[in-house]
């Protein structure tokens, strides 16, 4: 089975402020660990908003186009760092960037698809450097390319809400839910571009929560847990 995760950079920094929490981090890759030792073939995307909040100092008056392009950047970080914790528990994994950036490989869907039947974890950063297109466009776009047959979205909370949980106590829970519910109903799990694009090419997503323990596992293996749009 192949899959891609998404991790949000959030849920990596967990209570830090900035950056990233290495301890929680080493948890992380113990769960990707264990995926990965049961032969499953893993993309990987991540977030930025450990290090930089674009729409922050947009409202700022920055201009949304280069704010953009320093979130695109901001990946490159997360995932480099990423790569070393992999690498330290055993697990071979590949950078790959659409940008031309010297320390990473370049990106190339023959080239990835090469290291995943090879047994890497491919670690896609970069975006695809066009402005205002967000990372969930991205990712929904490379899973498309590489034929993952499920997408996972692994963040804070236990899946999609109508509103935000850690906010909200009378936040409604969706266990099952479909591409146009999310799109009509405007909820803020995932852009609508990239709802549409899983829609249209049947995509199935899976939302669950980064820090509980065997979620993403039981996600794969389409036991109960956290929220499907499908």
């Amino acid at each position: 089975m192949r899959i891609l995760l998404k991790i949000s950079g959030e849920a990596l920094k967990w209570e830090k402020e900035f950056w990233i929490d290495p301890d929680f981090t080493k948890i992380v890759v113990e769960k990707i660990k264990d995926i990965y030792d049961k032969w499953t073939q893993m993309a990987i995307v991540i977030w930025w908003w450990n290090i930089y909040r674009g729409s922050n100092l947009i409202a700022q008056w920055v201009n949304a186009a280069d704010s953009h392009s320093l979130s695109m950047l901001s990946t490159v970080f997360n995932w480099v760092v990423l790569k070393n914790f992999l690498e330290q528990a055993g697990i071979q994994a590949i950078v790959m960037d659409p940008n031309g950036i010297n320390f990473v490989e370049n990106y190339n869907k023959n080239n990835a698809l090469n290291h995943l039947n090879n047994g890497k974890i491919v670690i896609c950063t970069g975006w695809i450097w066009n402005p205002y297109f967000t990372t969930d466009t991205w990712w929904v776009l490379r899973s498309l390319e590489l034929g993952c047959e499920l997408m996972i979205k692994a963040t804070k909370v236990d899946g999609i809400y109508d509103k935000d949980p850690m906010k909200y106590d009378d936040a409604v829970f969706f266990e099952n839910i479909s591409y146009e519910e999310v799109i009509n109903k405007n909820l803020k799990i995932l852009d609508q571009t990239a709802v549409s694009l899983a829609r249209d090419n049947k995509l199935k997503i899976k939302v669950v929560n980064l820090s509980k323990d065997w979620a993403i596992f039981r996600a794969i293996n389409w036991e109960k847990e956290g929220s499907t749009i499908s």
